[in-house]
């Protein structure tokens, strides 16, 4: 599958929804897990703006892979994030997107207090 490395370093993060669990199947609540590693998936909703567009982005991550408070408004840093385009066929539709992916999501609250009481 296409992945293309998103460069995040000219753009403002920062968190409009706070972590919730990635479910797989809604009919049954399974939830999504790293194929590779076997951590549960969480999706961070994040405002991404960059060159005057600002957009909201559904950012999957794994559970470990997130740090620090992540409520609504706080900056963060998204290491490693990857868009993926996508497509499939549901009950006779086609339906294509773009999923994001990060390593990581952390907080840069600390950071910023930081320099503020420099």
């Amino acid at each position: 599958m296409r992945q293309i490395p998103v460069d995040t370093s000219g753009a403002v993060v920062m968190v409009a929804k706070s972590p919730q669990v990635k479910v797989r199947d809604r009919r049954t609540g399974e939830i999504a897990t790293d194929t590779e590693t076997g951590a549960k998936l969480m999706t961070v909703d994040v405002m991404f703006a960059a060159n005057e567009e600002v957009e909201i982005l559904s950012v999957t991550v794994p559970e470990p892979g997130i740090s620090g408070e992540l409520a609504m408004g706080t900056p963060v840093a998204l290491t490693g994030l990857i868009a993926r385009p996508w497509e499939n066929d549901f009950n006779g539709q086609k339906r294509h997107g773009i999923a994001f992916r990060a390593v990581a999501v952390t907080s840069l609250a600390g950071a910023a207090a930081g320099a503020e009481a420099a």
